[in-house]
């Protein structure tokens, strides 16, 4: 143990103490976003550090799976640490974060009529709008019939609800690949603590979802101009 821990030490002064760049490389985050999302952990997650693992250590194991999805005999090999220990801060530090949702979800605000943004101010009470994307699992040979998507992947099909900054207001993961996003958008808003609409509310939607009451989608065959919507837009 005590000539692996110079080395251990090492590695993670590696990834976040060298620069910005090549902690964005290997976590997908600035060293400052980093040390922040530690804090948040450990202060209102109740992230607790272990004899050996330090906090930081155990968020740079998170993040290294979910920003590259590498697997667990990889980053083992990455940090010097057992495939048990791996798996045991990962799901540490996935409970942690679990337990920020009221933080990190944003809450959803209407648009108001004297709002001055041109892409939004024609949707007067309007919260946001709401998509699937499919992220790819591993499951059984048994399951894949299931989970396999219409572009033949095995995946999960995600539902995310953002406000109009972008920020994340809900989040329904663990639906099958095969799953339709009506049928997502369905189960969400019956669950007692799922997306919730208020009354002259709505969100947008593409037509893979339902036109109704809570929910807008576009006119079927009409352009629009999906430039004003782009990264270089006001």
């Amino acid at each position: 143990m005590h000539f692996r821990i110079p080395d251990q030490v090492k590695h993670l002064r590696n990834i976040i103490d060298m620069s910005d760049v090549k902690c964005v490389d290997n976590l997908r985050m600035t060293r400052n976003a980093f040390g922040r999302l530690c804090q948040l952990l450990e202060l209102s997650g109740g992230l607790k550090p272990t004899r050996h693992v330090t906090i930081m250590e155990q968020v740079a194991i998170f993040l290294s799976v979910i920003a590259h999805h590498k697997k667990n005999y990889v980053i083992k090999h990455d940090f010097i640490r057992s495939g048990r220990t791996i798996s045991k801060q990962f799901h540490d530090v996935l409970r942690s974060v679990l337990r920020l949702n009221s933080i990190l979800l944003a809450r959803p605000s209407p648009i108001l009529e004297g709002c001055l943004d041109p892409r939004w101010r024609w949707f007067q009470g309007c919260l946001g709008a709401l998509d699937g994307t499919h992220v790819e699992v591993r499951v059984a040979d048994s399951e894949k019939g299931r989970y396999r998507n219409r572009k033949g992947q095995i995946s999960i099909n995600v539902l995310g609800v953002c406000d109009i900054e972008g920020k994340f207001i809900y989040v329904l993961s663990g639906w099958e690949g095969s799953a339709a996003d009506s049928r997502i958008l369905r189960d969400a808003v019956n669950r007692p603590t799922g997306l919730k609409v208020p009354n002259d509310n709505y969100y947008l939607c593409d037509n893979g979802y339902p036109n109704g009451e809570g929910f807008l989608t576009p006119y079927r065959g009409v352009r629009y101009h999906l430039k004003e919507w782009g990264p270089q837009s006001p």
